[in-house]
């Protein structure tokens, strides 16, 4: 896998992830697929929209995200159990959809891809929340 796509993917889990806050009902193949059918992104590691749907998203990015999005979902009571004891004084109900997200992938990552090295999975965290979290957001995530 290239790794400058996993950004693009780790950003690309966290918009499915968002979608799934609040019906985790819905079918995890069937949102993907949604999500590729209907959204584009530029090939760097912001993920910007893009008009015209000539560039799609490299495919290597398209695995590490549906990779993320499983693991998640599957593993989802393990990874909020281990949130929840790192997170002193913090219910996961407190936590901003986006900043749990996060902390989501990066647990993920660090108890099931061992080939991603932790700092490398805490620094794509923190980065992905200073884009999309709170100015408090990145914080937040180191400290976790």
């Amino acid at each position: 896998m290239q790794i400058q796509h996993r950004r693009l993917g780790r950003e690309c889990a966290l918009k499915i992830l968002f979608a799934l806050r609040h019906d985790t009902t819905l079918d995890q193949n069937e949102l993907l697929g949604r999500f590729w059918e209907n959204f584009r992104f530029a090939d760097d590691a912001l993920g910007e929209p893009l008009d015209s749907l000539d560039k799609p998203i490299p495919e290597s990015a398209k695995k590490f995200t549906e990779q993320l999005v499983s693991g998640i979902v599957e593993y989802r009571p393990v990874l909020d159990q281990r949130i929840r004891d790192a997170a002193k004084n913090w219910s996961l109900e407190r936590m901003t959809v986006v900043d749990l997200s996060i902390l989501r992938m990066a647990c993920f990552e660090l108890c099931y891809l061992p080939d991603i090295p932790a700092r490398v999975t805490m620094n794509e965290a923190i980065e992905i929340a200073k884009r999309y979290g709170t100015k408090e957001s990145p914080a937040f995530i180191n400290g976790l």
